[in-house]
């Protein structure tokens, strides 16, 4: 089983995320533990202040260091995983979710304001880890795409042993067109090799439509 230890000074953004679909199934299983904590509650002073105005001046707030390393040092133990997601870090990648859902213990430290103290993450950060090429207000709805991520990656949490496989970035690959009931809609109609029944046809057809889709919509996948 696997831990994940969430640090945010908005937990409650969290509570909805880990109580439906696959991730609460998962908790319900026995196959995750997730915990959620505010950064405030390791505050020492009356007002439980978590951030301050930057060392040489400029716009914003940063993470104070104290009541970071104050919850980390508490809930770490030998095998913790610290992880902060932010822009600058290492873009997240199905094999580093793959590496990453084999681990024991993660924890996620959310950042908010202009960031947090550096020191918090010369010190105390293990990976630092990026979902895209863009700012978001805080590091708490990055955490849970990573959080997803992950778990989805964990052996029987999606059920079917081929679902993983399907998906995009398994091998390199985009993944190919799905289509459902009615066969046709509003004069769109399904390939006729999805209707074929023969499965190795159907096989080579999507296999064929990953790389066109790969090629035309991420070529540098396909260059890899």
């Amino acid at each position: 089983m696997i831990r994940f230890d969430c640090l945010s000074l908005f937990p409650e953004m969290l509570s909805g995320f880990v109580s439906y679909s696959v991730m609460s199934r998962a908790v319900q299983n026995g196959l995750v533990q997730i915990f959620l904590y505010n950064i405030r509650d390791w505050a020492t002073d009356r007002w439980h202040v978590t951030d301050d105005s930057p060392f040489g001046g400029g716009s914003g707030m940063v993470m104070k260091p104290e009541p970071i390393f104050a919850a980390v040092e508490e809930l770490a133990s030998a095998d913790s995983v610290v992880i902060f997601p932010c822009p600058d870090g290492e873009v997240m990648t199905t094999k580093l979710a793959k590496i990453l859902s084999n681990e024991k213990h993660l924890i996620f430290l959310s950042g908010h304001y202009e960031g947090v103290d550096e020191r918090v993450r010369e010190a105390l950060v293990d990976i630092e880890i990026s979902i895209g090429d863009y700012v978001l207000t805080n590091g708490t709805l990055p955490s849970a795409v990573l959080i997803d991520a992950i778990v989805r990656q964990i052996p029987g949490v999606l059920g079917g042993e081929n679902s993983l496989a399907q998906d995009s970035f398994s091998d390199g690959l985009l993944s190919f067109p799905q289509y459902t009931r009615p066969a046709e809609f509003r004069g769109m109609t399904v390939p006729d090799v999805l209707l074929s029944g023969n499965h190795g046809e159907i096989a080579r057809w999507r296999q064929t439509q990953r790389l066109l889709r790969t090629k035309k919509r991420r070529p540098d996948l396909v260059d890899k």
